[in-house]
Order: C-alpha cells, then structure tokens, then sequence
C-alpha cells in the first residue's frame, strides 16, 4: 500500500512535528501561565456536562 520511502517520511515528519510542537510550547510557555490560568475548571465542567447527558439518556433508554 505504501512503499517504504513513504513510511521513512511518514515517520519522519511525525518526528520532527512532536519536537516543533515541543519548542514552541515551550516557547508560549510564560504567556499560557499568564493568560490561561483556570483552564482545567472549564474542561472540567465540559466533562461533567458530557457525563450528565449521557446518564441522563441511560435513564431515560429504561
């Protein structure tokens, strides 16, 4: 399906994509600090809403 000059820049692209994602978070590291504090809470109540739907539909399937 893919020759294997194709798997080598598959693999590594990925490679080198994981390590540019690495600096630059690195980098914006001081301004997610800054600006994003509280985050978790959000992401949080996202999940807790997702978790009420679902056991509301469980209910209401019976």
């Amino acid at each position: 399906m893919f020759t294997t000059g194709q798997w080598i820049f598959a693999g590594l692209f990925f490679v080198a994509f994981i390590i540019a994602m690495i600096i630059a978070y690195g980098r914006d590291k001081a301004l997610h600090q800054k600006f994003y504090k509280g985050n978790y809470k959000i992401l949080l109540g996202f999940i807790l809403f997702i978790a009420i739907l679902f056991f509301i539909k469980i209910y209401l399937k019976h």
